[in-house]
């Protein structure tokens, strides 16, 4: 006698969800990040911040290699120190979808932000830090729920834009030695992943 076969539960969609899969992988992963990071600025600081200069210097094609590394750069320790906060806090958050999503997700906002900030920051500077990133997760959590049509992550959405939400005016031009071209194409990448990923989990579920 043969029994019936009793279909799989269908996984919950990734943009369901709210926290990571694995909170505690994701955590360390951010932490380990984080490290990576205040060592960076602690090598720079020790030879003579070099490693400044070697940021996205806009329409320099030596400058080109600036975006790959800015990010990781900083501009002494009240830089850094003010970005960590939010770059644990987004990042970890931003791994709800799983960490190759948010390696894609990151990757898009790295690039691309870099290269709109490398054709129109103003020349013959060096724009460094991890703030059009940091940014991108920010706007990218803002709106992946509606996109998804999920109650749980719009619900997360507002409260982040209660919280967090007076770091959008970061969008806007006026602060001498903030790269607002950073923040604000770090947003418009941010908004751009969360469409393609609703996109591609909407066809996965088809």
């Amino acid at each position: 006698m043969t029994l019936p076969q009793v279909p799989a539960p269908t996984p919950p969609r990734s943009l369901s969800r709210i926290i990571p899969p694995h909170p505690l992988r994701a955590a360390v992963i951010m932490l380990v990040f984080t490290g990576a990071l205040y060592a960076l600025e602690l090598f720079d600081q020790a030879t003579g911040e070099g490693l400044d200069n070697d940021g996205i210097i806009a329409r320099n094609l030596d400058g080109l290699w600036g975006i790959v590394w800015a990010p990781l750069l900083h501009g002494g320790w009240p830089h850094l120190i003010a970005n960590t906060l939010p770059f644990l806090v987004f990042g970890w958050l931003a791994m709800a979808g799983g960490l190759r999503q948010w390696v894609g997700v990151t990757a898009l906002i790295w690039i691309g932000s870099g290269v709109m900030v490398w054709l129109t920051a103003p020349s013959f500077v060096s724009t460094i830090g991890m703030s059009g990133v940091i940014f991108g997760w920010l706007l990218f959590l803002l709106v992946r729920g509606f996109f998804a049509r999920s109650g749980k992550q719009i619900l997360l959405g507002l409260v982040l834009l209660v919280l967090e939400g007076g770091m959008l005016f970061g969008v806007l031009p006026g602060t001498p030695g903030i790269s607002w071209q950073a923040h604000l194409f770090g947003a418009v990448f941010g908004i751009l992943a969360a469409w393609l990923v609703a996109k591609a989990d909407r066809r996965t579920a088809i």
